[in-house]
Order: C-alpha cells, then structure tokens, then sequence
C-alpha cells in the first residue's frame, strides 16, 4: 500500500468527510491536523487552496477520505467563482461536512450564507469553532449557534486543541463501516504526473484525461498549488493522473507557498512512474523545460513530451519548432513527442497509447544470454577506446532492476560516458525500450 496520504484503489468506497468555509479560517491547517502530516499548504492569506485535495486519514481504526477545499466566497470573479463551485461540489458528494468558522472573528456574512447552502443539503453537518487556542477564547466561540448548525466543536487547527474530541464526533457520525474487502494484491496504478512550467495548460490537459473539471482552470499562472491525484480506468487498466503545480525557475519563487507548491510537484516526479512534460508550443522549449527535462530524466521516470497549444503555432514557424526540440532536449531523444490542444482535444487519442508504451517498456526484462549478445556484438562494431595503454572490456553484463530497467555492466576498467552512451543506444535500439530511461551501472573486475 503506498502512503496513507496518496491512497490506493481500495480508498474510492471509503466515507468522505470534506472541510468547507470561507477563505482563511484554518481549513487546510485543520486537514494537515487530522491526517496527521503537512500534506494541504498552509498559508495565512486568503485563495491559498484552490484545488480540491483529497487525503485519507484514520482515527481510533476508522479510515475515511478528507477533502480539503478553496474557500467558498460569494462573487462573479471567474477563478474566485470556480473555487466556490468546486467547494459546493465537495459538499455535494461529502458524507459528512465540517464547517470551520474563524472563532477570533465570529460569525460573518459568508459564514452564515455557507451555512445555508449546508442546512438545505440535509448532510450531517459539525460545525467547528477554530483558533480557540486558550479559554478566553471560548466564550465568544458559543456565539456561533447563531449560524443554526448546533453547537460549535472549539479546536485550535495550529495547536490541536480539541481535535481529538471533534475527531471521536466524526468518526460517530460516519456511515456504518462495511465489511472490507480483500485488499487487492499486485501492482500499484501506473503513475503519471503532469508537469510543466506555469500556465502552459496542465490542468486543462489532466481535466480532459480525467474526463471531469477536477482541477481550477484558469489563465492566471499558478492556479495549481497543490498535487491532485486521480486514478482512470482505461480499457487496459487503471492509471494515475498527477496534476502538479506549475514550476519556475528557483530564483523567481519568491513566496513561501510557491516554493512548497515547487517541492510538491518534485516529489510528485520521484513517486511517478511516468511524466507528461507539457510545453507551450507557442513560447518553444525555454531554459526552465530543459532544466525539468533534466531533473524527470535523472529521477529514472518515463517521459513523453507534450506540445500543448499546438493549433496555435503557425504553419510556416512549426518546422523551426520541431528543430529546437530535437536540439533542446536531445538527451530525451528516446521520448515521444506529442503535438496536441488540450484545450480543442485533439490528437489527445495518441497521449494513452504513449503512456502504454512507456509503461510496457518501464517494466520490461530482458534475457541474460540475449543482453550479453547484445554487448559483445557492439564491442566487436565498436570496441571501447585505449585508456592508459589499456583496452577496457565487458566482460559480463546483467539486468539488476526494472522501473526502469537498470543494468549492470562488469568491465575490465572504467568505461567513458560517451561508450556508455552507445551501449545504451545499442540495448535500447536491440530491445525496442521506447519511452523509458535506462539506467548502466560499471563495476570493475580484472582479467
């Protein structure tokens, strides 16, 4: 089972719990409270979570989905207005909903309009009273039966006051526990993130994947700020989609919450299978889709390039395009390049296909005997250059690994990178390896 936070198949039937309120009440913080670990970002300024997030948590054995969500506001701002929706849908498909209301502040306006939207909803509802971090606080707190959704539960998100007591109402108020299935053994979803720099249409490409407006689009950069993990089932098997944050360069992310967003979509590289790098075939290949070329190629990860915004790039500059591709990132020669509009739609059809690929050839194992063919053939085309008067030579080589496939060369004295190199080209070309790194290993061994 991979960690609690990013789930597993078997968590879709669990109950969810979602966490609702205006901007800047301490949802997030209250999320990371209860799952037990920083997984929401947190910070002390309004719009910080856009995106839904969906964790999995537990309490005295009971496991369930939280959903951490923007806050709801009441306006016709276009991004403001989709965070709104999405935490309403969260309301929707919740099982249980915790109302968090700024206990320093009191009940406002859009507290008391989010309270009607939950007492039409017929959810059971529990309405939590945060920052109330000492007594003092408390009294004021009381003032929030106001809002008609019983008594406030008085937590302190930041400290954990009060969280163990709101957890054991949760738990109580959850739908009866069915009886667990097996869980299933095998393989884990084939993983996917979607990275790129910002605004170059990630989450407009991971909503048409996904087939459902999951992620905030919007044509203001950053908008993702957080990893979104959703599995697709395909007519092959399931896939796992990782929408990630939109990446800059180090020396521009000035604010503590881009730079975690940065982090995140990092380790949503390293825990992935495979990465969908999306460039704007508008704007080229820049400095920043190189370096994170680089960074998925050194994380071992599968990789296909997707040219979004395709349609958009005129006829007689597309030639050009394709030039600087090949050129910029020609130590991904072994990747697929894809020319796309997520937006429109098209050629979407070829992205599942690539991503097949990529996973068949990420697990794939080669013979010993066949390898070792292999590799005596191209030192025979090709023998190693002199080192020091001395000639090296494998002398044996061996696949050690997959995901991806790593292999292990036993030569006579160190081999330059540029021999390594056409060993790789030989073994890729040999065994047909598509989409997926490869990875060599020298040891030494003497005559």
């Amino acid at each position: 089972m991979r960690d609690a936070a990013s789930g597993t198949v078997g968590d879709a039937a669990l109950p969810v719990v979602a966490v609702v309120g205006r901007p800047n009440v301490g949802k997030s913080t209250l999320v990371n409270r209860i799952v037990g670990k920083r997984e929401a970002i947190v910070e002390e300024r309004p719009g910080v979570t856009r995106d839904r997030k969906e964790l999995v948590a537990e309490w005295i054995g009971r496991r369930f989905r939280i959903v951490d969500t923007g806050g709801w506001i009441a306006t016709s701002e276009a991004l403001a207005k989709q965070v709104s929706e999405q935490a309403e849908r969260a309301m929707r498909e919740a099982d249980v909903i915790l109302m968090v209301v700024d206990a320093t502040v009191g009940a406002t306006e859009e507290d008391g309009q989010v309270a009607r939207i939950l007492q039409r909803s017929q959810k059971p509802v529990l309405l939590v009273a945060n920052k109330v971090d000492d007594q003092r606080r408390e009294a004021d707190a009381w003032a929030l039966t106001r809002l008609g959704l019983g008594e406030p539960h008085l937590v302190s998100a930041i400290h954990g006051r009060g969280s163990g007591d709101l957890l054991d109402e949760l738990v109580a108020g959850l739908p009866r526990e069915p009886k667990a299935p097996e869980e299933p053994e095998g393989p884990q979803p084939f993983s996917i993130a979607i990275v790129g720099r910002p605004n170059v249409g990630k989450s407009t490409l991971f909503n048409r994947l996904v087939g459902d407006e999951r992620s905030v689009v919007h044509d203001l950069p950053g908008t993702t700020r957080d990893t979104i993990d959703t599995i697709v089932e395909t007519d092959e098997g399931p896939l796992r989609f990782v929408d990630t944050a939109g990446m800059r360069r180090r020396s521009k992310v000035d604010e503590p919450t881009e730079y975690y967003s940065v982090v995140r979509a990092l380790q949503a590289v390293d825990r992935s299978d495979a990465a969908l790098l999306v460039i704007d075939a508008t704007e080229g290949v820049s400095h920043q889709d190189q370096r994170l070329a680089e960074r998925i190629d050194a994380a071992g990860t599968a990789i296909v390039v997707v040219l979004n915004k395709w349609d958009l790039v005129p006829t007689e500059r597309r030639p050009q395009v394709q030039i600087d591709v090949a050129d910029r990132l020609g130590f991904l020669g072994y990747a697929p390049v894809l020319k796309v509009s997520a937006l429109s739609g098209r050629n979407l059809k070829h992205i599942l296909p690539a991503l097949r690929d990529a996973e068949t050839a990420y697990h794939v194992r080669v013979p010993t005997a066949e390898l070792n063919r292999v590799i005596r053939d191209a030192q025979q085309r090709h023998p190693p250059p002199v080192d020091r008067k001395h000639r090296p030579r494998v002398l044996y080589a061996t696949q050690g690994a997959t995901d991806p496939p790593t292999f292990t060369l036993f030569a006579t004295r160190s081999l330059p990178p540029t021999y390594l190199r056409y060993l790789e080209r030989r073994i890729r070309e040999h065994f047909d390896l598509g989409p997926t790194p490869i990875k060599l290993r020298v040891r030494r061994r003497n005559d």
